[in-house]
């Protein structure tokens, strides 16, 4: 199978980002990695997206997967046949939280958490 066009829509620093970007490393997959932080656009594109205002989130093809960890990822990865199981060891905990995230960059009318 063709590797999918990948859209990753992340934070520069943070523990799910960090997971997320493992597993793409895991199973050598070309993403484009999308700063939500440091980039308003991108932030407001994952929003309009996605309805909601957390992530990661990962779009793969037209399929969007929302606020997910690296495990969440990989299990649909595997599950559609776009990766095949393997058993190399990420450097990073794939489903871990960042000690804080800090604020949204932008609001844009979506109710906080």
């Amino acid at each position: 199978m063709d590797q999918p066009k990948i859209i990753a829509y992340m934070k520069p620093v943070c523990g799910w980002s960090d997971g997320v970007r493992a597993i793409f490393a895991k199973y050598n997959l070309e993403y484009e990695d999308r700063d939500i932080i440091n980039n308003e656009d991108n932030y407001r594109e994952m929003v309009l997206k996605t309805r909601q205002q957390f992530q990661p989130c990962v779009q793969i093809d037209d399929i969007m997967l929302a606020d997910v960890s690296g495990d969440e990822v990989e299990a649909y990865l595997l599950e559609e046949g776009i990766v095949k199981e393997n058993d190399a060891k990420t450097d990073v905990p794939t489903d871990q939280a960042c000690e804080d995230h800090g604020p949204s960059p932008v609001n844009i009318g979506f109710p906080s958490r």
